[in-house]
Formats: C-alpha cells, sequence, structure tokens
C-alpha cells in the first residue's frame, strides 16, 4: 500500500540532515520513527488496558500486596528461590 505523507520544508531539512549523518535514506528514517512510533503507543494501550484490568480485578476481590511486601520480595528476587508472596485481603 503506497502512502504519502506531506511534511513542510523546515522538517524535511531536517530529516534530511539526520539522514545524512546516520548514512541512511530520508525514507528510512521516516519509516523507522513511525515503527517506533506505533510500537511505542501500542505498548502504552497495553499498559492501559492491563493496568484496568489489574483494578477491576482488586475491586472485585480485594486481594493485594502492600508496597512494603512488594519491596521486601524485591530485596530478595532470584536469592532464595521462592516466588512472589500470595496476595491478601
Amino acid at each position: 500500500m503506497a502512502t504519502s505523507l506531506k511534511i513542510d520544508d523546515e522538517m524535511k531539512g531536517r530529516i534530511q540532515a539526520l539522514a545524512k549523518q546516520r548514512d541512511r535514506s530520508a525514507h528510512w528514517i521516516m519509516r523507522e520513527a513511525i515503527r517506533q512510533y506505533v510500537s511505542r503507543e501500542e505498548a502504552r494501550d497495553d499498559f492501559v488496558r492491563e493496568a484496568r484490568e489489574s483494578w477491576a480485578e482488586y475491586r472485585e476481590t480485594g486481594l493485594h500486596l502492600t508496597a512494603d511486601e512488594t519491596f521486601a520480595w524485591l530485596d530478595r528476587w532470584g536469592s532464595d528461590g521462592a516466588g512472589p508472596p500470595a496476595c491478601h485481603d
């Protein structure tokens, strides 16, 4: 699918300068910028979705860990072979 993109002359110049510095084509720079933006926004959407799901689960069950419990587990993470502590009311 061919797509055209209209950008102003200042941005075009900046892209061309960056492409020259990186020994890449302006086309590659623009494609990479779009790829990184889309990946970042998808990751952000996943994070928000997971946070909402976690909040909904907490509201249903009340199960949680305190910050102190979490920090204590993280301090010994990988050293004692134990998994995370069990959530509680």
